[in-house]
């Protein structure tokens, strides 16, 4: 398994400003660097690819779909513009070099409605992400789907549901993003969810119960290494987390107080305790 880490520690976006920040996660011991990109507007894939091959660093990308597009809006242009997004997602990643692309694929982070799905948006979904999927795999990019808490998302909330989803399109280039901090608050069992995705877990977020350092709260890593050697995983373990100094991040995850003294400190403690878990 390969360790990186999102800059979202760092950003609240990525762009050409922040390959400055590959250095540092080198430096730090981590064998990929995350990108969030919500915008490809800025990002040069020319520089971007050349930064990482200079620092040796692997490459993945989380996304998210902007409010006013979404694959379950009842909308079809807002859904042809979530359709759009994803595909631009798709050549950029294609450009730099980037091994997959991974989150809530579906629709905005936030956007509730006071209900649960229906079929007819889970439908939407499944003939949107077809369309996308099929766009993944002319490029050679994998794409996994992750699961939010009801806080953040009323459309997929489980992995029993995100790999429904993934067997309803039955596209090779899609597979399950599994975030333990999600799964601490929705699944019952979450070793047990974890092993239930077999060969569909295309992406791993490592995250604590309250979003501080790996390791430092109640989540069973132990279980969590175990579940992903048993059911043969051997891609990207990588740290999301954030901290109240980047403010539109700290907004949207509703981190207020500080939860390690900088976020050097927190990728550095979650690395050195990943690895002992994970070489012990």
């Amino acid at each position: 398994m390969k360790f990186g880490v999102n800059l979202l520690l760092w950003t609240g976006g990525f762009s050409d400003q922040d390959i400055r920040l590959f250095e540092k996660v080198r430096s730090l011991g981590y064998n990929g660097v995350e990108l969030p990109i919500f915008s490809t507007q800025g990002i040069t894939a020319a520089l971007v690819r050349k930064a990482l091959a200079d620092t040796g660093l692997g490459c993945t990308i989380c996304s998210v779909i902007a409010p006013g597009a979404g694959l379950v809006d009842p909308d079809p242009k807002a859904r042809q513009r979530g359709i759009d997004f994803l595909k631009a997602d798709i050549d950029l990643a294609y450009e730099i070099g980037a091994e997959i692309i991974s989150g809530p694929l579906h629709s905005p982070v936030g956007h509730l409605v006071g209900r649960g799905r229906t079929q007819e948006e889970w439908r939407w979904c499944v003939d949107c992400l077809s369309e996308v999927a099929s766009h993944a795999e002319s490029a050679g990019v994998l794409l996994g789907v992750e699961a939010l808490n009801r806080f953040e998302t009323y459309f997929l909330n489980t992995m029993s549901d995100a790999c429904r989803l993934v067997a309803d399109v039955g596209s090779p280039a899609l597979g399950v993003h599994y975030d333990t901090f999600h799964a601490n608050i929705e699944e019952r069992k979450p070793i047990e969810a974890l092993k239930a995705c077999g060969d569909r877990l295309y992406h791993f977020h490592c995250s604590e119960n309250d979003r501080g350092p790996v390791g430092y709260g109640h989540i069973d890593w132990q279980g969590m290494i175990t579940a992903l050697r048993e059911i043969g995983y051997d891609r990207w373990l990588v740290l999301e987390s954030f901290l109240p100094a980047i403010k539109e991040i700290a907004a949207a995850s509703a981190i207020w107080r500080e939860l390690s003294p900088s976020p050097e400190d927190l990728a550095s403690d979650t690395l050195t305790f990943l690895k002992q878990l994970t070489e012990g």
